[in-house]
């Protein structure tokens, strides 16, 4: 820039669009100071104050000369960055998910954005727990540490009061920069990898000659010898051997070894492994395609050439995830990024440690178990185009990609990739498709049980489709077996709520020395307590929903505001003594197994034995080293979990599944009980699958027993068509709520009767949903079932027009709404 165009740049007034970070209808438009002007840019944060007192950094999206017509613009108190934080491509990809999924932009920036990059005069700041060795800290960003020493911590507003300054954001998010505080709203639990203890010999020994006087060194001390021959002998060409493999080979135990250590004969270093073998070697990153995975990669390729989605059909243990790998080395090859998308980090540690050691430095992974500032790293580390490879949760669609030529969503068909609360409810497969869109990048589907959506786009034509129907390595699908536990019952052969060919899989797995996975899709101990007597069963004083009694804490719980309560013995309405428990949970499975094998090691996988930190990791980790005998879990086990050592996989009750009230149940359960049956037998011998069920006989059972994804899928084609369901429409649900239940009545009535005179038949309710209210708030839900052929965005137009005249109203000011687009 020369002088003249800054001189010209200080004289005009400019005004700047910004994104702030609250759900917001309309932009704010603020003025630049003259002396900002040369430093304001598209993306970057600027410091403003909004409403009498409140201060944020909100992100610039336009630049112009108009200043607003409706109100006088306030000037902008600072910029922040030095270079854009967000891209102009990422603007386009909100813009597009605020005007599908009908929110507004500033929720879609409080997703996008970690909190570190969102700072806001409430925002509370905290000292890291590990500060890096030199801080180079000027005068005011020491004068903040030294009251962070004395006092925990200290919000940006108290900052502010401390300089005596009003802006302070630039000295805060240097700060957070040098890694010397933290965001305390998004302080959370580390992820953390598997971690294996790896014995390397020091490097001076290397040489013939010191390697032979060691030899002599060690001869007074055979069990060092021992163990120094058993390394020579496992580490091969690989340099390094695991430590419980060496003291386990060698014979000579710990003491040896520390010996060995403190001589500096040994370095010991901690390396991260992949949970898929149990002997803590690491992933074999060289491996060979098998005939039918090279086949299937070169249709990929060849779909690319004319599709921009591919939908990789592959039956459980396919090798789907070394066909990913091939595409990702060739994404990154050309100098591009990949997006690996995953249904939930914790549950698919296994893919990113596989994928994690084959990459190495050029993979982040991106998700909520890391805290505030990594994220902030990250996010920086793809702006300054650091990263190739992001692996992540649904919220790694929102990261600032600049080159991204590919996106691989593994298990399409998880409803974890959908958004329900807060707002942008958005679906991440879906915001992926566009997001490639905007990038001309290719994406790659995975699923063993595809959704109808994406299996239906592929049998249209609009993706590519290609199938891999053999497991890698020849590996045979398990035997399948269902059990009707009514005539079990009958029969009188139950052991409570194991049938007695479950009862007699699990001794024969035990006896074995193999391991069994139980799948149960309720927590808890009982589902409902209930009076014998007069029928009563304590509900929850904040929920429409019946109270779920956990022994372990001896309390009844409410599973969607977190309410308990004492339990109870004798009944509060009518004074009886027969309180009987109904229903059974993953916690009563637990010990109602253990009484029947009392020598098996059991452990549980569900919400509530994993609230703790690492917890979910704990147990996995624990299975998998064969520490445990029996894993009980909800649908958490269905889910991207290879253990080499399970032969059998039990279904308690196959019902709770397919009675659930949805048009989604059958094709929900099929996928649910193909995933479970699929964790069994995925090695070298062939597993087996125990399904009870009462309706033994029906035909989701039957297909999920024949491995038959495209008789399930025809059949729920049809039935969708009959009923004018997705795919062959699509659905908006609005969900209208209130403390008051008669002004609920009257409001929902009201904007259902405003949205039916435009849009007809189109508007179905309102009724109430599953569960009427939660949280002391009652609900009513509207759906618009709109066909496929109607101009979607005028539809959503007049929603958010009915809506916008609805809350103008003064009587229903109070009452809140809430958009779901595509809410499967």
């Amino acid at each position: 820039m020369n002088f003249a165009e800054t001189d010209f740049l200080e004289r005009d007034t400019l005004f700047v669009e910004v994104v702030l970070p609250l759900s917001l209808a309309i932009n704010y438009t603020y003025r630049v100071p003259f002396e900002l002007n040369d430093v304001v840019a598209v993306g970057k944060r600027v410091v403003v104050q909004f409403g009498k007192h409140k201060i944020y950094t909100a992100l610039v999206k336009s630049i112009g000369k108009n200043p607003p017509e409706h109100y006088q613009a306030k000037y902008i108190i600072d910029v922040v960055d030095d270079y854009p934080v967000v891209t102009e491509k990422q603007f386009e990809f909100w813009n597009w998910i605020t005007s599908y999924y009908l929110c507004n932009e500033g929720d879609v920036m409080s997703a996008a954005l970690p909190t570190g990059l969102k700072l806001a005069s409430e925002t509370v700041l905290l000292l890291k727990d590990e500060l890096p060795g030199d801080l180079d800290l000027n005068d005011k960003e020491q004068i903040i540490f030294e009251v962070l020493h004395k006092q925990h911590r200290i919000s940006i507003d108290e900052v502010a009061g401390l300089l005596g300054q009003k802006t302070v954001y630039p000295i805060v998010n240097s700060l957070i920069a040098k890694e010397v505080i933290v965001a305390a709203e998004e302080v959370v639990d580390k992820y953390k990898p598997l971690l294996k203890s790896f014995v390397r010999l020091n490097d001076f020994y290397h040489e013939e000659a010191n390697l032979r006087m060691l030899f002599e060194q060690l001869e007074r001390a055979p069990k060092q010898l021992d163990a120094l021959l058993a390394y020579l002998k496992l580490s091969k060409d690989k340099g390094f051997v695991a430590k419980n493999q060496l003291i386990e080979e060698s014979g000579s135990g710990q003491a040896a070894l520390k010996a060995l250590t403190d001589k500096e004969i040994f370095n010991i270093e901690k390396r991260p492994v992949s949970r898929l073998s149990s002997d803590g070697e690491l992933f074999d990153i060289n491996f060979e395609l098998s005939d039918h995975q090279k086949v299937a990669l070169t249709k990929v390729k060849q779909q690319f050439e004319t599709k921009d989605v591919v939908l990789l059909h592959g039956v459980t243990a396919a090798g789907k995830t070394q066909l990913y790998i091939k595409l990702i080395e060739e994404a990154i090859a050309s100098g591009g990024q990949v997006l690996f998308l995953l249904p939930e980090i914790a549950l698919t540690t296994q893919i990113v440690e596989r994928i994690k050691l084959y990459f190495g430095h050029k993979i982040g992974v991106y998700h909520s178990k890391f805290n505030d500032n990594e994220r902030v790293e990250i996010w920086n580390k793809f702006i300054n185009g650091a990263y190739q490879v992001v692996l992540g949760a649904r919220s790694a669609v929102l990261l600032p990609f600049t080159d991204l030529k590919l996106i691989v969503v593994d298990e399409e068909h998880e409803n974890s990739y959908k958004q329900y609360d807060p707002a942008p409810r958005y679906q991440a497969r879906d915001a992926a498709i566009y997001l490639a869109h905007l990038h001309q990048a290719k994406v790659v589907l995975g699923s063993a049980t595809p959704s109808l959506e994406s299996y239906y786009n592929a049998k249209t034509d609009k993706y590519g489709l290609v199938e891999l129907t053999e497991r890698f390595g020849g590996v045979q699908l398990p035997l399948q077996e269902v059990v009707s536990i009514a005539e079990e019952t009958k029969r009188k052969k139950m052991t409570s709520y194991f049938t007695s060919v479950l009862v007699d899989d699990i001794a024969d797995a035990l006896e074995k020395k193999e391991q069994v996975i139980l799948f149960q899709n309720r927590r808890g101990y009982a589902t409902i307590l209930i009076c014998a007597t007069c029928g009563y069963a304590p509900k929850c004083v904040n929920c429409d929903v019946s109270l779920t009694y956990h022994k372990s804490s001896g309390k009844l719980h409410c599973h969607y505001c977190g309410y308990h309560q004492s339990s109870i013995n004798v009944c509060p309405a009518c004074g009886s003594v027969h309180v009987e428990q109904k229903g059974f949970g993953t916690e009563r499975i637990e010990e109602e197994l253990s009484l029947i094998f009392p020598d098996a090691k059991i452990a549980r996988l569900d919400l509530d034995s994993t609230r703790t930190k690492n917890g979910m990791q704990q147990i996995i980790t624990d299975f998998q080293e064969k520490k445990n005998d029996i894993l009980i879990g909800t649908q958490m086990v269905a889910k991207g979990l290879d253990f080499e050592n399970v032969s059998l996989i039990g279904v308690i009750n196959a019902d709770t599944l397919l009675n659930f009230p949805d048009f989604r149940a059958f094709e929900r359960s099929y996928q649910l009980l193909a995933q479970v049956a699929g964790r069994a037998g995925r090695r070298d011998k062939q597993g087996k699958v125990c399904i009870q069920a009462y309706a033994d006989d029906h035909r989701i059972i039957k297909q999920v027993m024949n491995n038959d994804y495209q008789q399930m899928y025809e059949d729920e084609l049809e039935e969708r068509r009959q009923f004018n369901y997705p795919p062959f429409s699509r659905l908006i649900f609005i969900n209208v709520k209130h403390k008051d239940a008669n002004v609920l009545n009257i409001a929902s009535q009201t904007l259902a009767t405003n949205l039916r005179a435009q849009l007809g038949a189109r508007v179905l309710g309102p009724e109430q949903p599953l569960v009427s209210r939660v949280r002391n708030y009652y609900i009513k839900q509207i759906i618009l079932k709109i066909e496929r052929t109607a101009a979607m965005q005028k539809v959503k137009t007049v929603l958010l027009d009915t809506i916008k005249d609805f809350n103008a109203q003064k009587d229903f000011r109070s009452v809140i709404t809430q958009i779901d687009v595509d809410p499967y």
